[in-house]
């Protein structure tokens, strides 16, 4: 059985493929494009992989998509009815859920006369970022975290993986986002482009956390290990933040609002120069991260007990943040997927798709990114 796993209309566009619960092949589009953070169709990649197993789009029996437009439905209308965003913030939903729709034409349009006769699947976001990491750890079963920004209305996904199956036990859902305080203080820093959040990350040991009091009332901790933010801080909640991308480049819109700037200060703009204070910002949203992040992980560890621990997601890519899980959590034993973020739920998406379908135990471990 062949599974095609892809990442699609979002930055770090990708393609892997599993044949019978083995990883053969796995890109992301950029590679081929040659354009950071490609968004759109991973044409390339699916050929790639295609090419690496000697195999045809005919032979593929599962295509497995790494977003579902249906899940947490109930809660994107919730949304809407009681938050009355901007009507074009509401369309700008639309036409993205429509673009998962069009798969099949593109795959079409990709790869003319070849015939496709595979099932599609459509695996919820965040549900792929845990099955990219756990179905292809080392664990017999793992406490199991995603946290991103936002991906099917939600932004954070835990719960716990034994076997082949993942049991989802929470979410946090739109507006709220670790991800997105990231991204908006990266932006509000002076970093804009899609991916730049690892500048901050490198920024922050230049500094003191001067700035960790004011930050500490944008995102609030909740005793069950959950976060909010204040969302007076931000635009997406009910305005229409650009996400595009022209010639396969990602571009999000700016994310803060001007409260953001009255709490601690104006924004640095293009060109200025990088401060002390710009470096103890920085130091203090890492700080901030790296509190909501270990005070998620310590309260699902009171709860499950376990001593091992599976992290995806884009958040998970804050390396500097992973490197402290043993000294402020008792997780003992912890797998972070190497494409943690976006691009790794291709990998998700084929893994769930293949155990669910097969119902296979798992015989694979990814121990390596190539």
């Amino acid at each position: 059985m062949i599974v095609l796993g892809i990442n699609a209309y979002h930055g770090d566009s990708s393609a892997c493929l599993v044949r019978d619960g083995q990883l053969v092949a796995a890109a992301e589009e950029e590679r081929f494009r040659r354009i950071k953070h490609w968004a759109g169709f991973p044409s390339e990649a699916i050929r790639y992989c295609l090419r690496e197993a000697g195999v045809g789009l005919a032979d593929v029996s599962h295509f497995a998509i790494n977003r579902d437009p249906k899940a947490n439905l109930f809660r994107k209308i919730g949304f809407t009815l009681t938050q009355r965003p901007n009507l074009k913030f509401v369309m700008d939903r639309l036409r993205n859920a429509r673009e998962v729709t069009t798969f099949e034409g593109e795959l079409a349009l990709a790869f003319p006369g070849e015939q496709v006769t595979g099932a599609m699947h459509h695996v919820e976001h965040h549900l792929a970022h845990l099955a990219s990491a756990f179905l292809v750890s080392p664990f017999e079963e793992a406490v199991v975290v995603s946290v991103d920004g936002f991906g099917d209305f939600a932004s954070a996904a835990w719960g716990v993986g034994r076997g082949n199956t993942i049991e989802v036990e929470d979410k946090v859902y739109f507006p709220h986002s670790l991800g997105i305080f990231y991204q908006a203080l990266t932006q509000y820093i002076g970093f804009p482009h899609y991916g730049d959040e690892y500048k901050v990350m490198g920024l922050a040991p230049y500094g003191e956390p001067r700035f960790l009091e004011q930050i500490q009332r944008i995102v609030n901790l909740k005793s069950d290990g959950s976060f909010r933010l204040d969302l007076q801080y931000f635009r997406h909640v009910r305005e229409k933040v650009a996400y595009e991308w022209e010639d396969g480049v990602p571009v999000v819109g700016t994310l803060f609002t001007p409260a953001l700037e009255a709490l601690l200060g104006p924004a640095r703009q293009a060109g200025e120069a990088l401060t002390q204070r710009h470096k103890d910002i920085a130091r203090s949203i890492q700080a901030m991260y790296e509190k909501a992040f270990f005070h998620l992980l310590n309260a699902l560890h009171r709860r499950h007990k376990m001593p091992a621990l599976a992290l995806a997601g884009g958040c998970a890519m804050n390396s500097v943040a992973n490197g402290k899980i043993y000294a402020n959590t008792p997780f003992t034993r912890v797998y972070i997927q190497s494409a943690a973020g976006d691009a790794g739920g291709a990998i998700g998406a084929a893994f769930e798709t293949w155990h669910r379908v097969s119902g296979a135990p798992r015989n694979f471990t990814m121990d390596h990114a190539y």
